[in-house]
């Protein structure tokens, strides 16, 4: 059966790519294996609450940009 996207995972995968940074250092800054972070991107683990406070924080942005909420100062 085929995975649908998560709206989430696929901010998330954007910002990685948009600084070019690897998905392993996310990981591991975020206090995850490359195994468990690549799940949560690909959609066979959810994201729970605790897991956006912690990916945003190692991206250095707002919970609310993982979501694709932007305010207008960051437009």
């Amino acid at each position: 059966m085929k995975e649908e996207k998560n709206a989430t995972s696929e901010y998330i995968k954007a910002i990685i790519q948009e600084r070019g940074l690897k998905q392993n250092a996310v990981a591991y800054k975020a206090g995850y294996s490359k195994q468990m972070f690549n799940y949560m991107l690909n959609n066979h683990r959810g994201i729970k609450d605790i897991d956006v406070l912690r990916i945003a924080d190692a991206l250095g942005v707002t919970p609310n940009e993982l979501f694709g909420i932007t305010t207008p100062e960051q437009k």
